[in-house]
């Protein structure tokens, strides 16, 4: 089926870590540093979830935003990285929500799998909906369905009932 879960394993992609106490200007960056700050996640949405996961009043320091930034980028490059491998194993080019789902259990996750399980399912009965309301012409207000995966997840089963922090 597939190996361990070994993140350190995907590491070896031959990128250099950021430095992160250089004050070098951007000029004498060397390209593969600025290639991987590129490939990482925004760094706001990063900040931005992890303070929906804590009470109002606590605060993040931006080493940790730094490093759950570049923790949940090697993380996603992992799942896909085996998603990618099914689809080349099945000669197709595009990887979809069924293939993550696939990576995820056979990574041993399998909470997060049943949880995006959740998700696509939910997400595919709304595409359903919107479709059959835009083609019947009637019922389009403009307000949007939005699924969100966390209400998928248990770790964050009530904590959005603790106040409408946006």
């Amino acid at each position: 089926m597939s190996h361990t879960s070994n993140f350190t394993g995907f590491s070896q992609l031959e990128h250099p870590q950021p430095q992160r106490n250089s004050r070098a200007s951007s000029s004498t960056t060397h390209d593969a540093n600025v290639r991987h700050d590129n490939n990482l996640l925004p760094i706001a949405n990063v900040g931005r979830i992890m303070k929906d996961a804590l009470p109002p009043q606590a605060k993040i320091s931006k080493h940790a935003k730094e490093t759950i930034q570049e923790c949940t980028t090697e993380f996603v490059g992992f799942v896909t990285g085996e998603a990618s491998e099914r689809c080349r194993r099945e000669r197709r080019k595009t990887i979809n929500g069924d293939d993550i789902c696939h990576a995820m259990r056979s990574l041993g996750l399998d909470h997060y799998a049943d949880a995006m399980r959740r998700y696509l399912q939910r997400y595919r009965e709304t595409e359903e909906l919107a479709a059959a309301l835009n083609s019947g012409g009637g019922g389009h207000d403009g307000n949007a369905i939005q699924i969100d995966v966390r209400d998928e997840l248990s770790i964050f089963k009530g904590s959005n009932q603790q106040g409408g922090r946006d």
